[in-house]
């Protein structure tokens, strides 16, 4: 899952980071709304944490022209102003959440997990597909409730055909997905990944199948 964070207090900023990619996620961050309108324009996020009172343009605006581009990432507002009407407003012009500076770092843990949750079209935290459960609390694979051991890369690579089970994704999504602006992922490097997920999975029934010049996409076994 890749989060956009806007946010002009540098110490909070890099907290943030420390935080989200701890849990796994891949994180950009910017600290002007100039520059967030133009990263949301051009780049795939499934969730973008929105301070309000940034530099060039207010974190409303960033809000407005995101919704008018159609573009459908995941939107929390994180800031400082808490009126009731720049809540209505905020939630009006198509945040799907609000919270309020300071903030307990748990509970934007939490709500960050339910709009990523909501963003997959899921209801539960847990999602099975064949003989694998996938808990997206704790992001940790289980068969048979013992944990799966996968490495953070590829754990990462499953995650995004496991919310997609059965449906191609592009290399070029995949690699959205896994990588920040300073991170560098090939196809080659996706190709290996696979390769090893394969040996992961087979025990367990799953695959990872290839869809010539496309992508790939999770599938049952024929006796999984």
């Amino acid at each position: 899952m890749r989060i956009l964070l806007v946010e002009d207090n540098k110490a909070l900023a890099e907290g943030l980071v420390a935080i989200l990619r701890g849990s796994g996620y891949a994180v950009d961050v910017v600290s002007d709304g100039a520059s967030a309108d133009a990263v949301a324009a051009t780049e795939n996020f499934d969730l973008v944490i929105l301070d309000l009172t940034l530099p060039e343009m207010d974190g409303l605006d960033v809000l407005r022209s995101m919704r008018a581009r159609q573009n459908k990432a995941a939107v929390l507002i994180l800031t400082a102003r808490g009126t009731q009407e720049e809540k209505i407003r905020g939630l009006d012009l198509g945040a799907d959440d609000y919270m309020i500076k300071p903030f307990d770092v748990s509970e934007l843990e939490a709500r960050v997990r339910v709009l990523l949750r909501r963003k997959a079209g899921l209801r539960s935290s847990l999602v099975s597909y064949g003989k694998i459960s996938f808990d997206l609390n704790s992001r940790t694979f289980s068969a048979g409730g013992i944990t799966v051991d996968i490495p953070a890369r590829e754990l990462g690579l499953l995650e995004v055909l496991f919310l997609r089970a059965g449906k191609v994704v592009a290399k070029e999504a995949i690699i959205q997905s896994l990588t920040a602006f300073d991170d560098d992922l090939s196809a080659n490097a996706i190709e290996q990944y696979v390769s090893r997920l394969r040996k992961r999975l087979a025990p367990h029934g799953l695959t990872v199948r290839t869809a010539r010049g496309i992508g790939y996409y999770l599938d049952k076994m024929a006796d999984g």
